[in-house]
């Protein structure tokens, strides 16, 4: 009895992995084996890189917070203590968001905690 091999799955399978890696360059895109060790570590890559997001964002509202408060003849550090000893329950990424766009508003927030 001949050997039966599904055919089309296998090449459906393929072909799925080669359409999303389309736009690379060099093999990578079209030889089968380059293509799908390259999109798995793709993969990896954008898991990593969810998280670092994370993290860069953080950073970035850290320095942005920062050099508002110095403005306002104060340390980042103290301004945050400040904060947590009055109570005042407010974000990094809302306190970035005031000390960019409502200066007025973080102003009156650190007059508040000074």
């Amino acid at each position: 009895m001949p050997r039966s091999v599904n055919h089309v799955a296998s090449r459906n399978r393929r072909k799925k992995v080669l359409k999303l890696t389309k736009g690379y360059i060099g093999a990578r895109k079209n030889v089968w084996t380059v293509a799908k060790n390259t999109w798995e570590k793709g993969l990896t890559y954008a898991y990593r890189d969810r998280k670092n997001k994370k993290r860069n964002f953080r950073a970035l509202w850290i320095q942005r917070i920062n050099a508002a408060a110095r403005e306002h003849g104060m340390s980042y550090s103290r301004l945050m203590g400040a904060l947590h000893k009055n109570e005042i329950e407010i974000n990094r990424k809302v306190l970035a968001d005031l000390a960019m766009n409502h200066p007025e508003a973080f102003k009156a927030i650190v007059d508040k905690v000074k």
